[in-house]
């Protein structure tokens, strides 16, 4: 009766506090830090620390504040950020078994909707990255490999330079295109040509969409997924371009459909097609036509992107470092001459171009801070426990620029991947995709472009996370 009593004396404003009290009490209960977890700065109640910026410099800054084990909350959820080579490695190699998981990631939940390769966990991920790795080796005419379309694309990219006629253009979209054309043979069975609208309109989405996901209000949609979908924003650009990108995957698998032969599969869709009808009694593994769609996006996604920005990166330092650019000139000139095109038994011949490929790859950095991880189980990481469940972004960039692992971090130098003999070598801080190690090879275009590095399968650095 006194409580009832008391209620009743409320007016709209004590109600008001009342509830926001309430709201208050809730929100610092639910979101307690466990006992020895990671540090990092205050947050703020009911919306954690979304005011601190996610971009791989505040990171490198926060882990000289709190350590290379270090935590921030978003929305709900808390995330440990992981910096330094030591710290990286021991939980990417040491800890695998610990932190091999993917959370749901809502900003790419809608889309990707936790199957394909990417973001799917436990059997399905094992089951399709399996897949790929086994079938994505030998397709098309003559069941020819994947080198051989990147000598035939490195053709028509020159081709489509020499065009230009010595002045001054944009790279940007010829080069994904380039880059999109040795996945999609191997995927779809075919090229697209530099002037076709709709395959450039799908790099132009899927870049677009590369754009907006980094940016502060997009990751808001991560921070609070219920709210943000109502809400305009990057978000609905990101949502709406992955709609038309997987609008253009479903029709190219629909011709396949039509013409399918499952006794003479031309690539990797209309194996997976085959694979679909073989696995229809296992459910679990995902073999099905709306986890083909997605497997094709992750495929196309992370074979064009990466690679093509890479390029890039290697274009912009041979144009900033002349002299450089002559060594690997000289080093092509001699090992391959002008008469035939590289293959990749030329490689260990040719330490010097190996080195400025790799020291493109880290000093480009193109993948800052990885993609994010979950741990698996309960476990310990640089003294701290970390739950099951609490995910888990790796700063490869602190990797790729730790002054203890690089002689010359900040700086544009072959010399890290040469020994005293001049031959090439291997380092353990050479991380930019992930800690899995894969043989690269590479193509090195038609004078005067060099240094151009196209992995033999361009999704591997994602099938590594």
């Amino acid at each position: 009766m006194i409580l009832l009593a008391a209620l009743d004396c409320f007016d709209v404003k004590g109600w008001l506090v009342f509830i926001f009290v309430f709201l208050l009490v809730v929100d610092i209960v639910r979101h307690r830090t466990p006992t020895n977890f990671p540090p990092g700065p205050w947050s703020v109640p009911f919306l954690g620390n979304i005011f601190t910026g996610l971009d791989f410099k505040t990171i490198d800054k926060m882990a000289e504040d709190y350590g290379p084990v270090f935590s921030l909350r978003r929305g709900s959820d808390r995330v440990v950020f992981i910096s330094g080579y030591k710290m990286v490695k021991e939980a990417l190699v040491n800890q695998l078994d610990s932190f091999y998981d993917r959370p749901i990631v809502p900003l790419f939940h809608v889309t990707f909707k936790g199957i394909g390769i990417t973001l799917s966990n436990g059997l399905m991920w094992k089951s399709q990255r399996k897949f790929a790795h086994t079938h994505l080796r030998f397709f098309g005419e003559g069941k020819k490999g994947l080198e051989h379309y990147i000598q035939l694309e490195s053709n028509f990219l020159c081709e489509a330079f020499r065009e230009e006629q010595g002045g001054g253009f944009n790279p940007h979209y010829i080069l994904n295109n380039a880059v999109g054309n040795i996945i999609s043979s191997v995927v779809f069975g075919h090229r697209f040509e530099y002037s076709d609208e709709n395959f450039q309109k799908l790099l132009r989405l899927d870049n677009e969409v590369v754009i907006l996901s980094g940016t502060a209000r997009a990751q808001l949609y991560d921070a609070f997924p219920h709210i943000m979908k109502y809400l305009p924003g990057p978000h609905q650009t990101i949502h709406s371009n992955y709609q038309q990108i997987t609008d253009f995957l479903r029709a190219e698998i629909e011709k396949h459909q039509e013409d399918w032969d499952p006794e003479d599969p031309r690539d990797y869709i209309d194996t997976y097609l085959t694979e679909i009808n073989k696995r229809k009694e296992d459910p679990k593994a995902g073999f099905n036509t709306e986890t083909l769609v997605v497997c094709t996006l992750d495929l196309i996604e992370a074979g064009t992107e990466s690679t093509a920005t890479t390029l890039r990166w290697a274009l912009v330092y041979m144009m900033n470092y002349p002299e450089i650019q002559e060594k690997v000139q000289a080093e092509i000139d001699r090992v391959i001459g002008q008469s035939r095109q590289p293959t990749t038994a030329d490689r260990p011949n040719m330490p010097f171009t190996d080195a400025v490929i790799h020291e493109t790859q880290r000093i480009g950095n193109i993948v800052p801070l990885g993609f994010p991880k979950m741990a698996s189980k309960d476990t310990k990481l640089g003294g701290y426990f970390i739950p099951k469940g609490t995910v888990v972004s790796t700063n490869l960039s602190s990797v790729l620029f730790d002054k203890d692992e690089w002689e010359t971090p900040n700086t544009f130098n072959p010399e890290h991947f040469l020994d005293s003999e001049g031959q090439f070598r291997r380092r353990d801080a050479f991380l930019p995709f992930s800690a899995a190690h894969f043989q690269t090879d590479f193509v090195q275009l038609n004078p005067p472009i060099a240094g151009s590095p196209l992995k033999p399968l361009g999704y591997l650095p994602l099938l590594s996370f």
